[in-house]
C-alpha cells in the first residue's frame, strides 16, 4: 500500500507511513571489529562502532554511563568487551547496575566469580 509519505509498513496491528528520507536506511551488523558497521545493539540509536567508540570516549559522563549500560544491557556479553573493559565495569558498578534490567543479574554474577578469582578489584 503507497501513500504520500512513503511505504506503509505493518507493524502489529499497526499501519505505520514511512518516508525513506525520514527514516534513515540502516544494516546493523554483529561485526564489532569493522569500524564503519552500525552496532545491533543500537538499532534504535544508528551509529558507527568509531562512533560509539568516540562517544565512549569523549562524551559527558553521564552520556557515557548511559552508553555503557546500553551496551551491558542489549550487547552479547563477547560483544561487550569490544568497548569496555572488566575493570571499568567494575568500578563504575553503582552507577551502571540500576540500568540493567533483567541482564544486572547476569553481571553481578560474572563480577563476583571475577573478584573471588583475584581476576578484578
Amino acid at each position: 500500500m503507497e501513500s504520500a509519505a512513503g511505504e506503509a509498513q505493518a507493524v502489529g496491528a499497526v499501519s505505520v507511513a514511512l518516508s525513506s528520507s525520514q527514516v534513515p536506511r540502516v544494516i546493523l551488523s554483529s561485526n564489532m571489529k569493522d569500524l564503519d558497521a552500525s552496532p545491533y545493539f543500537m538499532w534504535d540509536e544508528p551509529m558507527s562502532v568509531r562512533q560509539l567508540k568516540d562517544k565512549l570516549a569523549h562524551a559527558s559522563v553521564p552520556e557515557k554511563i548511559r552508553l555503557k549500560s546500553k551496551i551491558l544491557r542489549e550487547a552479547r556479553d563477547t560483544d561487550v568487551w569490544e568497548f569496555l573493559t572488566p575493570q571499568r565495569v567494575a568500578a563504575e558498578w553503582s552507577l551502571l547496575s540500576p540500568r540493567l534490567g533483567r541482564r544486572r543479574a547476569f553481571w553481578e554474577f560474572l563480577l563476583n566469580q571475577w573478584r573471588q578469582a583475584a581476576l578484578i578489584d
